[in-house]
């Protein structure tokens, strides 16, 4: 059976459009890999909106659900608990079954139990959702960052990468603005926060619907004609892929305390310094336009810098932005420092998920991705649990100090083992 015939079978290009007998990543850049950019865009705007909405509405959960904070930690890490697990396995199964079944699976139970999470009784059964809506939402960046790394020409994929997650973290203001809106309100007589959950579920449904003609990877297909037979899962952590798996499990367990650490403290952190809930949220969304603003400029930088310094240089900005947020009391100073460290943390971001997959072959690189990213699920899943903590008895300077700490050591660990990737064509394996 040719690649040609495999991709029919797997899965329809775009427009029904037979697939070409040059695959995607081979050919000029053209409309096709603008669509596929979009579409992976859309599934990235929902997956971030879902990530970033239970720390924007830890206040108000707080208030309403009068929750301890065990309980308020229990919310914030259930989701990010289903997410190392749908990380891990869909990721793997995205190696053996293809990138475009896991798609729609992970974007399947995102809708589905993000609704249902809306019509929660009580906190028990609003965690139980998040862990189970959590299964399709850890594996969306890894399987987006995979996908577009293999559909994309190699000369622009760290930009094409990067236009597509400028489209996802218009989310994340997105969220902050609608629940700025939503929070004090009781539209049809439901809270607010509700309506949030409501809004996420019905846009992932929409993708799901509109992902349905999404081709395979080229790459993937062309591999899987070679050697049909699927590589194992400790392939990772043999030679001579096992050095790079450990160090991308280590940057991506210490990146999470900078990158979501802030998106998921930052409004707990203004009311511990004195502001309402509804002041915060409004502070909060205007950092959060840091978020597709630095994604958009991560798009000349992408090909302009080495992927390993751009990290770098990135992750060092958050940590200092990070510290003077810790500690500032004026608003001027909140809002100018908050909204340098989400630009500063969405050039990082972009960086690392162009960077990471580009670092091992398409035989592991679902796996690889999924299992690395799994273990950042994990350890955003413990930090409320160490930080909450620290927060209330120490105060939001004490928050930063650990945050910085852990950038610095991740930066570290690039700097000394972390490889250099460029522009080169993409490892078979």
């Amino acid at each position: 059976m040719t690649t040609q015939d495999k991709s029919q079978e797997t899965g329809p290009v775009i427009g029904a459009v037979p697939a070409p007998a040059v695959p995607l990543h081979e050919l000029p850049l053209g409309r096709a890999h603008y669509k596929l950019v979009a579409l992976v865009g859309m599934g990235l705007f929902f997956d971030l909106y879902e990530l970033f909405l239970a720390g924007t509405i830890t206040g108000v959960l707080r208030q309403q659900l009068h929750l301890s904070i065990s309980e308020l930690s229990g919310i914030l890490a259930s989701a990010f608990a289903g997410q190392f697990v749908g990380a891990l396995v869909l990721g793997r199964l995205s190696d053996v079954y293809g990138r475009r079944r896991m798609f729609m699976l992970n974007i399947g139970l995102y809708a589905g139990f993000t609704l249902l999470g809306a019509f929660s009784p009580n906190v028990w059964f609003l965690m139980a959702t998040r862990v189970l809506a959590g299964l399709g939402i850890g594996a969306e960046l890894a399987l987006s960052d995979t996908y577009l790394s293999e559909v994309m020409p190699a000369r622009v994929r760290g930009r094409m990468i990067a236009i597509a997650y400028t489209i996802g973290f218009c989310a994340v203001p997105t969220v902050g603005f609608l629940a700025r809106w939503l929070v004090p309100l009781h539209p049809l007589g439901v809270t607010g926060w509700r309506w949030l959950f409501v809004l996420g579920g019905f846009g992932a449904v929409l993708v799901f619907v509109a992902r349905r003609r999404m081709p395979e990877s080229p790459q993937w297909l062309e591999r899987r004609a070679q050697r049909p037979e699927s590589v194992p899962f400790a392939e990772i952590l043999r030679r001579p892929f096992r050095r790079r798996t450990s160090l991308f499990s280590a940057v991506m367990i210490l990146q999470v305390f900078g990158y979501y650490g802030f998106g998921t403290l930052a409004v707990l952190v203004l009311q511990s310094k004195g502001f309402t809930v509804v002041h915060s949220l409004g502070y909060l969304s205007i950092t959060y336009l840091g978020y597709p603003l630095g994604s958009l400029l991560a798009i000349p930088l992408m090909e302009r810098a080495e992927r390993k310094y751009l990290v770098m240089g990135s992750a060092a900005l958050m940590a200092l932005f990070g510290l003077v947020f810790g500690g500032a009391t004026t608003v001027p100073l909140i809002l100018v420092s908050g909204g340098l460290f989400t630009l500063a943390s969405n050039v990082f971001s972009d960086a690392l998920h162009t960077y990471l997959p580009e670092s091992f072959p398409t035989s592991v690189r679902g796996t690889a991705s999924g299992a690395t990213y799994a273990l950042s699920k994990l350890s955003t899943a413990v930090q409320p649990f160490l930080l909450l903590p620290l927060l209330d008895h120490r105060g939001p300077a004490a928050v930063f100090t650990i945050i910085t700490i852990a950038l610095a050591l991740m930066i570290a660990l690039i700097a000394v083992w972390g490889p250099v990737s460029g522009r080169r064509p993409l490892e078979l394996g």
